[in-house]
């Protein structure tokens, strides 16, 4: 059960985050695995601040910060090309 949590999460984040930055959802399957990696991001990088997000508010809001972050470097490395 937790894993399919885990994808549910994954899921809503990484399209959340295609949201806020301004149209870069590239799909379900996509959006699962931003949002998953973004969970690991997040999860980084708010452990290096002192933030721990607990339950599934917090673990959805690690996993939308980490997944803008992670847009936000794709997009740096997509202008480029």
């Amino acid at each position: 059960m937790n894993f399919l949590w885990f994808l549910i999460i994954g899921g809503v984040a990484g399209w959340l985050a295609g949201l806020i930055m301004k149209g870069r959802s590239f799909g379900i399957l996509v959006n699962i695995i931003v949002g998953i990696i973004g969970g690991i991001i997040g999860g980084w990088l708010f452990g290096l601040v002192g933030f721990g997000g607990g339950g599934l508010i917090g673990s959805l809001i690690t996993a939308v910060v980490g997944a803008i972050v992670l847009l936000y470097i794709i997009g740096l490395f997509k202008k480029k090309a």
